[in-house]
């Protein structure tokens, strides 16, 4: 389910009505514990938060699918640290059974979005040490 948008604020206005606080609440979540460094923007038709390095890099992302919000964490991909305090912390802050992709945590029931548990997810990066991931992935 792609929304067309050029804003965040139109990418918020698209969406399903039962999903659109739910949303709102995650994107104020992230944007209030991301590090310093990071721009909110439109992409991949979704709301994207990445770094203004020499080329933007996404660091996380929200959307909108059919069945679920989407959250997309690289640091998860690419920290297995972060990857196991993520799912050994996970159930301590919903009911909901983890539901994710390599990089993609999936919350089909947007009544119980662990909140608390991705603002710590924020902060579990700097972006220094992404950056250094990413270019070492680069170089290969």
């Amino acid at each position: 389910m792609r929304i067309n948008a050029n804003t965040p604020e139109e990418y918020i206005n698209q969406l399903p009505e039962e999903r659109k606080l739910p949303f709102i609440k995650l994107r104020e979540v992230i944007k209030e514990n991301l590090p310093k460094g990071i721009t909110e923007k439109i992409d991949y038709g979704m709301i994207t938060y990445v770094i203004n390095a020499e080329e933007p890099i996404m660091f996380m992302g929200i959307a909108n699918q059919k069945q679920y919000i989407a959250l997309y964490h690289m640091g998860i991909y690419v920290f297995p640290k972060v990857l196991n305090w993520f799912t050994e912390s996970y159930h301590k802050y919903t009911s909901q059974k983890l539901n994710m992709g390599k990089g993609c945590i999936r919350f089909t029931n947007v009544k119980d979005i662990p909140y608390e548990l991705i603002a710590m997810l924020c902060k579990q990066i700097t972006i220094e040490e992404f950056l250094e991931v990413v270019r070492k992935y680069k170089k290969r």
